[in-house]
């Protein structure tokens, strides 16, 4: 893949090739940023170029042969001396004592890359049918890749290792990351990729080097939505505003069947039904929320946050510091007036302790409940 597919980022592509052409490549280097800013597209970028992919027609590779050879597998995603990591499932009729590792879903995770570099958990969960599990990198990982990683290049250049969101690693499988990143094999560099860099080990974060990414700029993204999505300049303009530099969210509105849509009606939902005070109703909601699996529900509780700051800044009518959709500004124009100083506070508090309880396995059907009643009260202040 190359930088040139990279969605804007161009600060950030700058800083990439200076480590390089400054021979100061960290053995570790953990991409942050916000979502869809294009952490992995950038880190997938560097690594081919790490491994002999062409920039401006430079490779760094010395031999023509073995660079046309090099991107020949890049394009594939399946050099010999890159290797991936990612959270996993464990796949349907798998015994209980097996190890599961990133390779039991390798060819899902090369055609979900080989599409686009820019996806979501979900789209991720879905590419591996996961239903209601929930996705981690277990201790077999570290165990494969540390014995990869210790072999010799297959190419001998350099070695890759590329984590997708390295948090979600259960505690064995981190420390035995730390291990190897204390003392990294050689010409191996690691790239972490991560959304929740403060649910790492801080002895890792403190052995790696954060490189920070930026919200995509908005005048990249009208481009990008121009000349890949064929939008006219007018609709991009607005597409990329509402976006506020996430990739991810300017695809979904464009979308008409994306999760975020089905996450809006159940907001729209809980509050009229909140407001009504009609129990049964809430009931209903709670129950039905509870069955979409917890990593949709997360998803579901962040995309409400959102919405109430959303609707707490509609109140101070600067349209420059709202990014919603159509159908969202719409509702917000006579809903709004109950997100205010009061109690958008409380609100967001709640929101957050029911995301959190709810990645520690708390029962869902008591958790969003209890939101519902909750919201009675808060929404009558």
């Amino acid at each position: 893949m190359q930088f040139s597919e990279v969605i804007g980022q161009s600060e950030a592509i700058g800083r990439l090739l200076q480590l390089v052409e400054e021979q100061r490549v960290p053995h570790a280097l953990m991409f942050n940023g916000p979502a869809g800013s294009g952490k992995l597209a950038l880190a997938l970028a560097f690594a081919s170029y790490l491994l002999g992919e062409r920039h401006d027609g430079h490779s760094l590779l010395t031999n023509n042969a073995a660079t046309a050879n090099a991107e020949a597998m890049l394009g594939k995603w399946q050099h010999p001396d890159l290797h991936f990591s990612y959270p996993v499932i464990r796949p349907k009729g798998a015994s209980s004592d097996r190890k599961i590792t990133s390779d039991d879903f390798a060819k899902e995770w090369r055609t979900l890359i080989g599409k686009t570099p820019y996806f979501t958990m979900d789209q991720w969960m879905t590419a591996m049918d996961a239903e209601n599990q929930q996705a981690a990198i277990f201790e077999a990982e570290s165990d494969a890749l540390a014995h990869v990683l210790n072999m010799k290049s297959a190419m001998g250049g350099y070695k890759v290792s590329l984590i997708w969101l390295p948090e979600r690693m259960n505690i064995t499988s981190a420390n035995k990351l730390l291990k190897l990143l204390e003392e990294p094999p050689s010409q191996t560099v690691f790239l972490l990729v991560s959304e929740e860099p403060e649910r790492l080990l801080e002895t890792i974060r403190s052995r790696v080097q954060r490189f920070d990414v930026h919200r995509i700029d908005t005048p990249d993204m009208e481009q990008a939505l121009i000349s890949r999505r064929g939008l006219d300049a007018d609709m991009a303009q607005r597409v990329a505003h509402t976006a506020c530099g996430n990739w991810l969210k300017a695809m979904e509105e464009l979308d008409s069947d994306s999760e975020n849509r089905q996450f809006f009606d159940l907001f729209v939902n809980l509050m009229r039904q909140a407001y009504m005070r009609e129990m049964k109703g809430l009931k209903n909601w709670s129950d039905n929320v509870a069955g979409l699996g917890r990593e949709k529900q997360r998803r579901m509780l962040t995309y409400f946050l959102h919405l109430v700051r959303e609707n707490f800044m509609f109140n101070f009518q600067q349209p420059a510091l709202n990014y919603m959709t159509q159908e969202e500004e719409k509702f917000s124009q006579h809903f709004a007036r109950f997100i205010n100083e009061r109690n958008v506070v409380e609100m967001a508090e709640m929101l957050q302790r029911t995301h959190r309880d709810i990645g520690q396995n708390a029962n869902a059907k008591i958790q969003f409940f209890n939101l519902a009643l909750n919201m009675i009260i808060l929404l009558r202040r």
